[in-house]
């Protein structure tokens, strides 16, 4: 799983390069050409685009750097960690919820992701199958049973996170 979040994202990097080296130093030239650079608009949104693209590179090649640097068989195979698809039930509601523990630094949440470091994530860590997690909230207390969990060794590369 981490290989192929690490394809991914590199795929993205590659993309974003070649905008940077590529495409925008040519939309600037062709704005530069027009004259006037004080109020033209081609101009000011190809620098913008420009900047964002760079800090996007930045927190990329960040990412990539602390991917390179997990051991996944420090990860456990048989309890929640880095890359767990946790299902819990409600001890009150029974409703059941699913959540997906990712990195503190993505940028991109999908619908029940969380991180690591959240206070959902710090409650659920560690804990195995047939575990209540205890959540304390400023409202009230939650009791959730996990009733399933898929670990990153587990995981089929389509539930990248």
């Amino acid at each position: 799983m981490i290989e192929a979040l690490k394809v991914k994202l590199g795929a993205e990097v590659e993309k974003l390069r070649y905008e940077l080296n590529v495409t925008l130093p040519f939309e600037i030239n062709r704005a530069v050409e027009m004259g006037d650079l004080r109020e033209n608009s081609e101009y000011k949104a190809a620098l913008e685009r420009q900047r964002l693209v760079q800090a996007r590179l930045g927190q990329l090649t960040m990412r990539l750097s602390k991917l390179a640097s997990i051991d996944i068989s420090q990860i456990p195979t048989d309890r929640v960690g880095l890359g767990t698809k946790i299902v819990v039930e409600d001890q009150d509601s029974k409703h059941r919820e699913t959540y997906h523990l990712i990195f503190g630094d993505s940028v991109e949440f999908d619908e029940g992701h969380v991180t690591m470091s959240s206070p959902i994530g710090r409650a659920m860590l560690n804990k195995m199958k047939g575990e209540v997690v205890v959540l304390r909230l400023p409202a009230s207390t939650r009791k959730l049973l996990i009733v399933e969990l898929i670990t990153i060794h587990d995981a089929k590369p389509e539930e990248i996170g």
